[in-house]
């Protein structure tokens, strides 16, 4: 079974890391050599640099659009799609999106980011899904460390690293142990 890794992060990418488009490419060019699928918000900046990056070496990518359809997804929204193999028009706006996006996948990562980002991460956190951040992309994946610490309920399920091939790895091998445990929890 492949696995489904939602990239969340900042569609404008003025307040991220240098080198922030390649960064990104290499977390979806990552996900497509792991054999895994790209799930994004069919989005500008990271997301966008991510599908690319998992487009260049062939993997299969799916966008969750806040649009009703195509023809609102490229004329309100202004949304690419060029590097996406599929889009879901979710018609739930941005932060319906965001919920559908972060519910499909089996993880999801985070680079840079802002609002809405933020909205993806708590969103997966409350779900317990595993969560890779990517340190050192500025903006909201730097400031999840301080948020994540403290009182939380649940199972803490957040990793962190600075390079994009290992969080991917770990984050996969988060997955994989947890899809372990359920296999086992079911057959109980």
């Amino acid at each position: 079974m492949k696995y489904k890794i939602a990239v969340s992060g900042a569609a404008r990418v003025s307040h991220c890391a240098k080198g922030i488009k390649e960064l990104s490419k290499e977390v979806g060019r990552e996900i497509a050599r792991q054999k895994c699928i790209l799930i994004t918000g069919a989005t500008t900046g990271v997301p966008y640099f991510s599908a690319q990056g998992c487009k260049e070496v062939g993997g299969f990518s799916i966008g969750f659009s806040p649009a009703t359809s195509e023809a609102a997804h490229l004329r309100k929204y202004k949304l690419p799609t060029d590097s996406f193999d599929i889009i879901v028009y979710t018609g739930f706006d941005y932060t319906g999106r965001n919920l559908l996006m972060t519910n499909a996948a089996d993880g999801v990562i985070i680079i840079c980011g802002r609002m809405g980002t933020l909205n993806e991460f708590t969103t997966a956190f409350e779900d317990q899904k595993p969560i890779g951040v990517l340190e050192g992309s500025g903006g909201t994946a730097d400031k999840i460390k301080i948020i994540a610490t403290g009182p939380y309920r649940g199972v803490k399920k957040v990793i962190y690293d600075k390079n994009p091939k290992k969080l991917v790895k770990k984050l996969i091998n988060l997955i994989k142990k947890e899809k372990i445990h359920f296999k086992k929890v079911e057959k109980n």
